[in-house]
């Protein structure tokens, strides 16, 4: 393989004294998705809270690089400009803004209004019911709805490494497969994605590699469709007891 294009070693993470990540290495490829999976509490959104600093008042130890260079010492607004966005765990979205404007907010960091221009149609395209509500509030929207926004707005800077975390919490079953086929349209035009999420078995379908993590810990990685048939995986993660 390549130079990765996201390098975690020895991260860890404490709060308060307590240690919520404990010394974990992972790593993404340009062009990949790998799956974060594990139970509540296990360090997930805090490995990407780490990765983008917005972990105010947390101890934050090892090493993270981006592209080739170290990214704990850039400020957060800073790390968009370099093609990492993330869509955070309850999405984030700008309630009292119409949906149109919170897609534009997405390229705030870009000049280019012409091409702003036509990646807006191009997000509303494929994100059919934002177009269709474009002009409303974004507090108004449904939570899949909201989840498609916060999407289409952190891809307004087109990234090159999209982290994700929990992107179908809380949504309905057919949402939750609609926002995955979003997903798996996004990876086929070569962004990168870190996924963290709740549904282990979609998340290891989608993903070339995964993580497994437990109480801070990396416990397992390997080729995400090898670990969807793996005893381990399947009682832990999946409901299913091989017999």
């Amino acid at each position: 393989m390549s130079a990765a294009m996201l390098q975690i070693s020895g991260l860890k993470v404490a709060y308060s004294g307590i240690q919520a990540v404990k010394g974990i290495d992972l790593e993404v490829q340009e062009g990949e998705t790998v799956a974060l999976i594990g139970a509540n509490g296990s360090g997930k959104t805090t490995t990407l809270k780490a990765v983008t600093h917005t972990l105010p008042g947390c101890k934050v130890e090892g090493t993270i690089e981006y592209q080739g260079d170290p990214l704990l010492a850039v400020p957060a607004f800073d790390i968009v400009r370099r093609g990492l966005a993330m869509v955070p765990e309850g999405r984030g979205i700008f309630a009292r803004m119409s949906v149109l404007e919170n897609i534009q907010m997405g390229a705030y960091t870009r000049s280019d209004a012409t091409e702003v221009g036509a990646d807006i149609s191009r997000w509303l395209d494929t994100f059919p019911r934002l177009k269709e509500r474009a002009s409303q509030l974004a507090g108004n929207l449904s939570g899949g709805e909201q989840q498609m926004l916060a999407m289409a707005r952190a891809l307004m800077s087109r990234p090159r490494l999209l982290l994700l975390d929990e992107p179908s919490m809380g949504l309905s079953p057919i949402m939750v497969e609609k926002i995955f086929e979003v997903i798996r349209t996004v990876a086929s035009q070569g962004i990168a994605i870190l996924l963290v999420e709740q549904n282990a078995r979609l998340a290891l379908q989608t993903a070339r590699r995964a993580y497994v993590m437990d109480s801070g810990l990396i416990t397992m990685t390997g080729n995400a469709h090898e670990l969807l048939s793996d005893p381990r995986v399947q009682s832990a993660y999946l409901g299913e007891v091989s017999t």
